[in-house]
């Protein structure tokens, strides 16, 4: 990663930051994204004082025209970008016959065309350095979850995008990377969307049990490095593709009991 310049969006919290942390570790220059300046300015605190060369550039990833000004602030400042690491996201959790339809609109607005988007200006600067396109998609990207119905749209909407993208990169030496975290300790069920659009406030999951944010950035890095197409995260996650591909009414059983578990769920 020496000598690197790498765009992490939504990078002041969660799997971003601990992305920003992990790659820039190895040498990289870091830039993060993310719609609230003050976070992202204690986030590039934290990150300087570990060491890592990071600077921040405030964007909401659901406008393109804020996207097209972050790619040119990198270039600008940086003269090239290496890699794009779509990390922004946001979730949601509510019933479809009960959700505002608004709600699913943002989802995808942040999930998907933020990816979208941020791709589509970053790109030409990728191609020309054969970088990567790194997506944080979703094992919910490969099985929808009930209670989550914006959510998993947006993340099955990113992965074609994803797939399809990798195959015109074909032999443009171009790296693209779909990266399935499974549940992953952060702080995304926080902020997921009830069916007004309100802030959840508090994870209905325990979230002691998952994966560390940390952990989940070292094995994306891995991937990087060896410029894997896929990564599905967690025994959990391997074993929920595996069995949807096969048995997909059994499973339909299966995660509505799971999924309805959940503290305060939206159907028992």
């Amino acid at each position: 990663m020496q000598g690197k310049v790498i765009i992490i969006t939504g990078g002041s919290s969660g799997i971003g930051k601990a992305l920003a942390r992990t790659f820039g570790g190895q040498g990289a220059t870091i830039i993060i994204t993310g719609r609230k300046e003050a976070a992202l300015q204690q986030s590039v605190e934290e990150l300087k004082a570990d060491g890592i060369t990071v600077s921040y550039f405030q964007a909401d990833v659901s406008l393109e025209e804020d996207n097209r000004k972050m790619a040119d602030h990198a270039l600008r400042q940086f003269g090239k970008i290496d890699i794009l690491i779509n990390n922004a996201g946001i979730s949601m959790r509510a019933l479809f016959e009960e959700v505002d339809l608004e709600v699913i609109k943002k989802v995808m607005d942040i999930n998907f065309y933020g990816a979208l988007y941020a791709t589509k200006y970053c790109l030409p600067s990728i191609i020309e350095n054969k970088g990567s396109v790194i997506g944080i998609s979703s094992i919910a990207g490969y099985r929808g979850l009930p209670g989550r119905v914006g959510y998993s749209a947006s993340k099955f909407a990113l992965q074609g995008f994803l797939e399809a993208l990798r195959t015109e990169m074909f032999k443009k030496g171009v790296h693209v990377l779909t990266a399935c975290p499974g549940f992953t300790a952060s702080n995304i069920r926080k902020g997921s969307l009830t069916k007004d659009g309100t802030a959840q406030g508090e994870s209905p999951r325990n979230e002691g049990n998952m994966m560390s944010a940390e952990e989940c950035a070292r094995h994306i890095y891995r991937a990087t490095v060896k410029r894997k197409k896929n990564l599905v995260l967690t025994g959990q996650g391997k074993l929920t593709v595996f069995l949807n591909k096969w048995f997909p009414g059994w499973m339909d059983k299966k995660v509505y009991e799971v999924m309805a578990k959940e503290e305060d769920s939206p159907f028992k």
